[in-house]
């Protein structure tokens, strides 16, 4: 089974920790190399451009892939199936154009130019609007383009709207909405190692912002502590030696943002030793 990721750029690192901490360690590093094997034999990973990576999934050069919806999309590709939302390298692809101009909605784009560096999703969502401009595809430097007459509006990624701004350019209206996925062609879809794939990587994402609590709870304050535990579906109860005393080992997964309320309220109903550590996956 072939993974492709990305080669370089932003998604490059966050994609090889996810993997890492899903347990697919590569075994030969990543830098500059086309192929990369991992601790499971049966598993291989691709470094591809992202733009790539949809195309190489459906041509069977690899059957998974992790990249941005966004290239997904760009390259219209029908024998793939989204798996996963990774949920890292949030962006938008917006049309923008000059601040000080006369586009202030789509309609007026018209019979006008638009500049992107996404012209298979920037014509479809024109078609959806019924409003027909003329799409130009660039290269690079997309935000430029209305500056020196090349365009009267652009599509293009944003994430915090800072080169707009700097480009004295207004977001018009959004197109997309995008953040890394995993996916599959849709014949390995049934595949055991697919499926693990995703559980291994799905685990990694559950575990974030959760921790483990561990508490000694004497027996006859456990109806307290369980009305104040805001845990994953119950807690975990068991028996422990303890010298004679009649305590219960309590264990349970909350969410990061609850743990100091949670330890304050479970010590008032009578617990001790409480332990908080941190989960590397949650298998659900």
């Amino acid at each position: 089974m072939r993974i492709a990721v990305p080669n370089k750029g932003r998604l490059h690192e966050p994609t090889i920790d996810l993997l890492e901490r899903a347990g697919l360690h590569l075994e030969n590093g990543a830098d500059r190399k086309l192929y990369a094997d991992t601790v499971d034999p049966d598993v291989s990973v691709l470094f591809a451009r992202a733009a790539d990576i949809p195309e190489y999934v459906a041509d069977g050069a690899a059957d998974m892939g992790i990249t941005g919806y966004d290239q997904v999309r760009e390259a219209r590709v029908d024998n793939v199936a989204e798996l996963l939302d990774l949920e890292f390298g949030r962006c938008r692809l917006v049309l923008a154009a000059p601040e000080d101009g006369a586009i202030d909605g789509v309609d007026d784009l018209a019979g006008k130019t638009v500049a992107t560096e996404f012209p298979n999703i920037t014509r479809d969502f024109f078609a959806d609007t019924g409003v027909e401009p003329d799409v130009v595809e660039v290269s690079g430097a997309t935000e430029l383009t209305p500056h020196v007459e090349m365009a009267d509006a652009i599509v293009d990624i944003t994430s915090t709207g800072t080169t707009l701004k700097m480009n004295r350019l207004a977001v018009v209206e959004e197109v997309l909405s995008s953040s890394v996925r995993l996916f599959a062609r849709e014949d390995v879809l049934e595949e055991p190692k697919v499926r693990e794939v995703r559980t291994a990587l799905s685990s990694v994402k559950h575990a974030e912002g959760k921790r483990y609590l561990m508490m000694n709870v004497p027996e006859d304050r456990l109806e307290e502590v369980r009305e104040v535990i805001p845990g994953l579906g119950g807690p975990t109860i068991m028996d422990i030696a303890n010298g004679g005393e009649e305590k219960l080992a309590v264990h349970v997964v909350v969410d990061e943002r609850d743990v100091f309320e949670t330890i304050t309220e479970v010590k008032k109903a009578g617990a001790s030793g409480i332990l908080v550590t941190e989960i590397e996956r949650l298998v659900e």
